[in-house]
């Protein structure tokens, strides 16, 4: 790591991460924009449009995850910078479903290129730290939501000014992140720092245990994400302002997270996400059921069980199954965002005949298959340590 300026990269890293989570919460706001009552795409419809920034996010980092062994880290992340600033372009000139589903392709490609170079950067400047500093990265997720939902709040709602202008408050972060960036050393990953070859590499991906994982990440992500990204439409009938329960989520999701050593070291990471399955499923429960100043007490529960499922999972494969490299990380990442590209038109069809609340009680099912499945990896890890110590 010599000459290489780690503060620098990691803040660099976090404003990235935070033009990702600002597209997320940006995105949310446009929801009424281009909906029923802005140009007149029905909830399916603007599912639809939106899924393109999950599976781009996916396509991003089954292929960005590989090659960032062999192209490096700093191309990657370029790769990212030119195609956010693409995506927020295009978004700027959206005025119909399919120029809007241009434009989320470019920004989901983007998103996706942040994590596939900056997860193993991360992981490779911080071998002894993995879970504990990609956690800390991931705070600028939530952070960047949050931050995005006000923004998105005090331009339109408050100040009654144009959606663009809240668009366009994209650029700040993306500059930025683009400056830091600029003439920095990168590292290479750390399956090139252990010597591991490509073959085992690949060979690795099949391993049941990760596969496993792939599975819990399919679930993990859709019940994050596929609830947050709708949030407008699910809690309209609930609370005034679904944006500000967006804010508050992420919040205590940021706050979970900058705090997140002293978990990792209690529960370890596969305890901690059962513990995360419990918290999700009875908060996606209690948002059923819940409206006014509740309806945040529901979401509070919810916000503390998804705090730790993406960087843990991340984590967990870092940390347990590190021959994977860059390419296991991708995969995980690229599946979570593809399964919330299947739940967002379910969910936007399930609105549109039914209701916020049946689409709320349907997406409950999936941390409840988790709380089974964690249950069992947790069996997994003790027995394996087990048979380590004897």
């Amino acid at each position: 790591m010599k000459n290489i300026n780690k503060n620098r990269l990691f803040l660099a890293s976090c404003l990235a991460l935070i033009t990702t989570a600002m597209t997320f919460a940006i995105r949310a706001r446009l929801e009424t924009v281009f909906g029923p009552e802005g140009i007149g795409l029905t909830l399916e419809q603007i599912g639809y449009a939106f899924t393109p920034a999950f599976f781009g996010f996916t396509l991003a980092m089954i292929f960005g995850g590989p090659l960032v062994d062999f192209l490096g880290i700093k191309k990657i992340t370029w790769i990212a910078f030119i195609t956010h600033a693409i995506g927020i372009v295009w978004t700027l000139m959206a005025d119909s479903m399919s120029s809007l589903f241009i434009a989320t392709l470019f920004v989901g490609i983007g998103n996706g290129m942040v994590e596939a170079a900056l997860n193993p950067m991360i992981a490779s400047m911080y071998s002894d730290q993995k879970t504990k500093m990609l956690n800390r990265f991931h705070v600028w997720f939530p952070g960047g939501i949050v931050i995005g939902s006000i923004l998105g709040w005090v331009v339109m709602d408050v100040m009654g000014l144009s959606w663009q202008l809240m668009v366009a408050t994209l650029f700040i972060p993306l500059i930025a992140y683009g400056f830091l960036f600029y003439g920095q050393k990168i590292p290479v990953t750390e399956r090139v720092q252990m010597g591991i070859s490509n073959k085992k590499m690949f060979s690795s991906i099949t391993n049941p245990l990760f596969l496993f994982m792939v599975f819990c990440m399919l679930l993990t992500a859709a019940s994050e994400l596929g609830t947050t990204q709708r949030i407008e439409s699910l809690l309209k009938t609930s609370v005034d302002v679904p944006l500000l329960v967006l804010a508050f989520i992420n919040g205590i999701m940021a706050l979970g997270r900058m705090f997140a050593g002293p978990v990792v070291h209690k529960l370890k990471p596969a305890g901690m996400l059962l513990f995360s399955a419990i918290f999700t499923f009875a908060g996606l429960w209690l948002l059923t059921i819940t409206t006014g100043e509740m309806t945040f007490a529901a979401a509070a529960v919810f916000a503390i069980g998804v705090t730790f499922f993406w960087p843990t999972m991340l984590g967990f494969v870092a940390e347990y199954l590190p021959e994977t490299g860059a390419l296991g990380l991708s995969i995980m990442g690229g599946a979570g965002m593809f399964s919330v590209s299947i739940v967002l038109p379910i969910m936007g069809n399930l609105m549109d005949n039914s209701s916020p609340h049946e689409a709320l009680r349907t997406m409950s099912i999936l941390p409840g298959i988790l709380i089974i499945a964690f249950v069992i990896l947790n069996v997994i890890m003790k027995n394996k340590k087990l048979t380590q110590t004897a």
